[in-house]
């Protein structure tokens, strides 16, 4: 799987874990290693960052809904070769966005409601084609072992050895084409979240798989219904070209949160949950902040996976004397920063821990 599963991992964690915040705070071990308790984190946040609005979440929704109907109009209406770029960069972004509504959903956050979240959370998938309930199982166990190198599952590092033994073009889809590796991720064979018989998911979560696979094949139905009926050209320029800015997006972002030279990882008795969710890193996306939901304030949000979005801001800003050390943030430019983890960040070393990304080519040249 290119982007980047250990089918072992999953089967085996999702067999015998349900990850909730209430799980990991109660299972967490004692946290010596760290001058500070998960415990001593949350009580440093406002109780309200806790609480979604319904409404306020639901507003978020229909305003990614709102622009990406007014996109198309506009797009349709003009119909111009000069405006398609400008359109297709913006509906791509539009797109990740709407992904970023469902993945609050998947996570519990959007409303205390599961009937709401399972709804919104396909309205937000559906149309761009991410099977709602297999990616929240999936992801859920990203979150339960983040900084976990034998078990998480998303952007996690190889090893020196495993990376010597790479076949080139598994060599070429993570590292040189990292930015288009998410259909893999979803669609290989070997880990379909379309299937409710592979290794991701339980028995009994069949039926929830069987859901949004529907949906799923709904809705390539209706692209193929418009290509039929308008061509692949009307197929290219108003849904195919939006589709891969969206996945270039949620790659980038995805990438960069876990991707870092100076991010540790752990080896399996040396985590538990608080030291692994430090394990990532915010980033500043100038204006685009406030477009994909804030996103990119991801410590606090992988410490407390339950909070909405719109107070993930204020509890960051609560946890930063806590943390002190402990908290990263990035003041690199967003491509700087994607273009110094491209060039550094592939393999970690094959033994000890905590270890550290290190780069191929420069191990090559330091080995001449």
């Amino acid at each position: 799987q290119m982007w980047i599963f250990h089918s072992s991992k999953i089967g085996n964690f999702v067999q015998s874990n349900t990850v909730s915040q209430a799980t990991i705070t109660a299972s967490s071990p004692s946290t010596t290693e760290l001058p500070f308790t998960l415990q001593d984190v949350k009580a440093a946040i406002p109780a309200h960052c806790f609480e979604p609005s319904v409404w306020k979440s639901l507003s978020y929704f229909f305003l990614d809904i709102s622009i990406i109907a007014g996109l198309y109009v506009i797009a349709y209406s003009l119909d111009s070769w000069f405006f398609f770029p400008i359109f297709w960069l913006m509906q791509g972004t539009m797109f990740w966005a709407l992904f970023v509504v469902g993945h609050d959903c998947g996570h519990g956050s959007f409303s205390k409601h599961k009937w709401l979240n399972n709804l919104i959370g396909h309205l937000s998938h559906t149309p761009i084609l991410v099977p709602f309930h297999a990616w929240r199982i999936s992801h859920r166990t990203h979150h339960a072992n983040t900084g976990n190198i034998d078990r998480d599952e998303s952007w996690y590092p190889v090893s020196e050895s495993q990376y010597d033994q790479m076949a080139w073009p598994e060599k070429l889809l993570r590292f040189y084409i990292p930015l288009l590796a998410y259909p893999i991720y979803l669609f290989h064979p070997a880990n379909s979240h379309l299937s409710p018989n592979t290794h991701l998911f339980r028995p009994s979560e069949k039926w929830d798989i069987i859901t949004s696979s529907t949906c799923w094949v709904l809705m390539v139905g209706f692209l193929g219904f418009l290509t039929y009926e308008f061509g692949w050209l009307f197929l290219l320029k108003y849904y195919l070209v939006p589709y891969i800015i969206f996945v270039m997006w949620l790659d980038l972002v995805t990438y960069l949160h876990h991707t870092e030279a100076d991010i540790p990882w752990y080896r399996n008795e040396d985590w538990y949950f608080l030291k692994g969710a430090l394990s990532t890193i915010d980033r500043d996306y100038g204006f685009i902040n406030s477009i994909h939901h804030d996103i990119g304030t991801h410590v606090a949000h992988h410490i407390f996976l339950n909070m909405p979005h719109y107070h993930l801001k204020t509890a960051t800003e609560a946890i930063k004397p806590i943390l002190g050390e402990y908290y990263r943030k990035s003041d690199e430019s967003i491509w700087k920063g994607f273009i110094n983890s491209y060039l550094t960040c592939h393999f970690v070393p094959n033994a000890g821990s905590p270890i550290y990304y290190q780069s191929a080519w420069k191990s090559k040249v330091s080995s001449k």
